[in-house]
C-alpha cells in the first residue's frame, strides 16, 4: 500500500488568478445573463444601503434639530423602507444565480468524466486516483462557492467602496480623504498576500488529493491490510498525512488573519481619527452634525466590504488554484485527438523478402514494433524491440515468456492501450493507427490477467463487452462458454450486482466473467492475457473445452503459463527480452527451444 502519492503538477509556480479564472467562462458563458443580472441586483441592494446615511444625516440636520416628531417618523419610514427593499434585492440575487451556478458545477464534473474517459492509459499509470477524484468534488465545490460569492463581491464591494468614497468627498472632502488614506497601505499589503497564500493554497489541495488517495486506496486494499495487520502502520500514515495537511491549513490561517488584521486595523484607525477631526469642525460650527453623521455612518457602511477584501482574496486563490488542477486533467490530450504516428516501415529479417506473401497480410501482423515508455529516460532499454510477429487470419497464437518479458505489454499494443513507440500493427493488412478508436475496439476484444468488474449488475459487466443491441441470447452464451454459470445461481441471477471490483465474487468466478464479457461480441480478434490464471484444474478445462470453440472462429493472440492453455493455440511465440526469439508448435519449442522447454517444465514462476 503506498502511503505518499505525488502529483505531475503538483509543483506550485506563479500565475496569474485572473487568467486563469478567465479559462472558466465557456462554462459561465450559457447562464451570464443571469449571472450578470445578479451581480447587478447586488450592487444596486449594496448602494441602497448606502442611502441611509443620507436619510440620517437630513433627520439630524432637519427634524432632530427642529425638534419635529413627525419628521423623525417620516425618516424611520424611510430607512424601513430602504432595509425592506435591500433584503428584497438580495434574496432575488441569491434566486437568480442558485439555479445556473448549479448546473454550471453539473456540466463542468460531466466533462471532466468524459474527457478522463478519452485519456490514455499512460496517462492514468501517472496521475493517483485521489488526486482525479478532489479534482472533480473538492475543487468544483470551491468553484461553485466562487462563482456564487466572492466573483459577485469583488464586483459589489469595489462597486460601493467607489460609491462610498465619492459620498463622504463630497460631504467633507477632508474626512473623504483622512478615510482614504488607509488605502495604498492595504493595497499593498493584498497583492503580497495574494501571491503567498496562491502558494499554500495549491500546495493544500494536492495535499488533499493525496489524502483522498490513501483513503481509497486504503478502502480497496482492506482484505489486504487486515489479512497482514498492517491497519495500525496504515492508521500511522493517515495521520502524518493528515498532520501535515492541518499545518498547511494553519499557514492559511495565519495569511489570512494577518491580512484581515491589517485591512480591520487601518480603517478603524481612520475612522477614529475621521470622528476626532470631525467632532472639533462640529465644535467650532463649521460643519453640521448631520454632516459628520452621514461621513461617520458611511464608513461604518463600508466597513464590510473592506473587511471582506481578504477573505474574498482568499476564495479567490483557491478558486484559481482548484481551475488550475481541473484545467491540468482536461488540457491532457485525448486518445481521440492524438496525432497518429507516421507508419514505419518494417525492417525485414534476413532471407524473408521485402514483403509478405500475396493474401500473408491478413490476421494480425506486428511489423518491427518498438515500445518504450514515455516517461522512461532517454538511455533505457526499449521494453519491446523489433517485435516481427504474425498471427494468421482464423489462427490462434499463444505468447509464452518470462516474467517482465513485456507480454502484457505487447497485447496492450493491439487494441492501442499504449501507442507503439515505432513500427506498425496491421489488422488484415490495415495499420491500427489509420482506424478511428472505436472501429479499432469493436474489431479487438480483450481479457486482462486482473479481472476488473463494476458495480453493476453481472449481465450490465457481461454486456459491456457486446453492441449495444445485445440480449439475452448473447449473455447466455458467453455465460456458457466462460462456465459461469454460477451466476444463475446468484440471489437474482444475472441480475445480482456484483458489488465494487466484484469483491463480492471469487477471483475465479470474476475471471470468468471477465472472459465473458471478451467474447460475448463474438469479435473478429481476441486478445487474452493469461485467462484462466485463477481457474481450478477442473473448471479450467471446461472452460477450454468451450474455448476451443470460440478460438475457432478468430484470430487470437492468448498470453499463456501453463502447457494446457497453450495447447489451446496452433502456434506458440517466445517473448525473451522484449524479443521474439522463436515461433513454432508446441512440440517443436520443446524439442529445439531450451528456454521454452524450461518454462514450460513449471520451474518458472507465473507472471503475475
Amino acid at each position: 500500500m503506498s502511503t505518499t502519492v505525488a502529483n505531475p503538477a503538483s509543483e506550485p509556480h506563479d500565475r496569474s488568478a485572473v487568467r486563469t479564472l478567465l479559462r472558466l467562462w465557456p462554462f459561465v458563458r450559457p447562464v451570464r445573463a443571469r449571472l450578470f443580472t445578479a451581480a447587478f441586483v447586488a450592487v444596486l441592494a449594496s448602494c441602497t444601503g448606502l442611502v441611509f446615511p443620507l436619510v440620517l444625516k437630513w433627520m439630524v440636520d432637519g427634524p432632530v434639530a427642529d425638534r419635529d416628531p413627525r419628521g423623525v417618523w417620516l425618516g424611520a419610514l424611510y430607512l424601513l423602507l430602504l432595509g425592506f427593499a435591500e433584503a428584497l434585492l438580495f434574496g432575488l440575487r441569491r434566486w437568480l444565480v442558485a439555479r445556473p451556478l448549479a448546473g454550471v458545477e453539473a456540466e463542468m464534473r460531466a466533462v471532466l468524466y468524459g474527457h478522463l474517459q478519452r485519456l490514455p492509459v499512460a496517462f492514468h499509470d501517472r496521475w493517483a486516483s485521489g488526486q482525479l477524484l478532489s479534482r472533480g468534488t473538492t475543487d468544483l465545490m470551491l468553484l461553485r462557492m466562487f462563482l456564487a460569492f466572492p466573483l459577485t463581491f469583488l464586483l459589489v464591494n469595489a462597486a460601493t467602496i467607489a460609491v462610498g468614497m465619492t459620498i463622504m468627498l463630497i460631504q467633507e472632502w477632508t474626512l473623504g480623504l483622512m478615510l482614504l488614506v488607509p488605502a495604498v497601505p492595504v493595497v499593498i499589503m493584498c497583492s503580497v498576500f495574494e501571491r503567498r497564500y496562491a502558494r499554500v493554497a495549491r500546495l493544500a489541495q494536492d495535499q488533499v488529493g493525496d489524502l483522498t488517495t490513501v483513503v481509497e486506496e486504503s478502502v480497496l486494499g482492506i482484505r489486504i491490510i487486515k489479512g497482514f495487520g498492517r491497519h495500525r502502520s496504515q492508521a500511522r500514515a493517515f495521520r502524518e498525512l493528515s498532520r501535515t495537511l492541518r499545518g498547511t491549513e494553519l499557514r492559511k490561517a495565519r495569511l489570512l488573519a494577518t491580512i484581515w488584521a491589517v485591512i480591520v486595523t487601518l480603517p478603524e484607525l481612520a475612522i477614529g481619527a475621521a470622528l476626532t477631526w470631525g467632532a472639533i469642525q462640529v465644535a467650532d460650527g463649521s460643519l453640521s452634525p448631520g454632516t459628520l453623521v452621514a461621513v461617520l455612518s458611511t464608513a461604518l457602511a463600508l466597513r464590510w466590504p473592506v473587511d471582506s477584501i481578504g477573505f474574498l482574496l482568499a476564495m479567490s486563490q483557491e478558486a484559481a488554484t482548484a481551475t488550475e488542477r481541473y484545467f491540468e486533467v482536461l488540457d491532457e490530450l485525448p486518445e481521440s485527438t492524438e496525432t497518429e504516428k507516421e507508419s514505419v516501415p518494417r525492417t525485414t529479417a534476413p532471407g524473408t523478402g521485402d514483403a509478405p506473401p500475396p493474401g500473408d497480410s491478413n490476421g494480425l501482423r506486428f511489423h518491427d514494433v518498438r515500445f518504450r515508455y514515455p516517461d522512461a529516460p532517454a538511455d533505457a532499454a526499449p521494453v519491446l524491440d523489433r517485435i516481427d510477429l504474425h498471427i494468421r487470419s482464423g489462427e490462434t497464437m499463444a505468447l509464452v515468456g518470462a516474467t517482465g518479458s513485456g507480454k502484457t505489454t505487447l497485447t496492450a499494443l493491439v487494441p492501442r492501450l499504449h501507442e507503439a513507440t515505432a513500427g506498425r500493427i496491421t489488422l488484415d493488412g490495415e495499420d491500427i493507427t489509420a482506424m478511428p478508436r472505436e472501429r479499432l475496439r469493436s474489431l479487438v476484444s480483450v481479457a486482462f490477467e486482473e479481472p476488473t468488474l463494476f458495480s453493476a449488475t453481472v449481465a450490465d459487466n457481461v454486456l459491456m463487452g457486446a453492441p449495444a443491441d445485445a440480449g439475452e441470447r448473447e449473455l447466455e452464451r458467453a455465460l456458457s462458454v466462460a462456465q459461469a454459470d454460477f451466476a444463475h445461481s446468484l440471489p437474482q441471477g444475472s441480475g445480482t450486482q456484483v458489488g465494487e471490483q466484484g469483491l463480492s465474487l471469487s477471483g475465479g468466478q470474476r475471471q470468468r466473467l471477465a472472459l465473458a464479457r471478451a467474447v460475448v461480441g463474438r469479435p473478429r480478434f481476441l486478445v487474452l492475457d493469461d485467462p484462466l490464471s485463477a481457474l481450478d484444474v477442473h473448471t479450467e478445462a471446461l472452460v477450454e473445452a468451450a474455448l476451443r470453440q470460440v478460438l475457432a472462429d478468430t484470430t487470437a493472440l492468448v498470453v499463456a503459463h501453463r502447457p494446457s492453455t497453450v495447447l489451446l493455440a496452433d502456434r506458440v511465440a517466445v517473448l525473451s527480452g522484449g524479443r521474439i526469439t522463436a515461433v513454432g508448435t508446441h512440440q517443436e519449442l520443446l524439442r529445439t527451444n531450451p528456454e521454452y522447454a524450461h518454462l514450460m517444465s513449471g520451474t518458472e514462476s507465473e507472471d503475475r
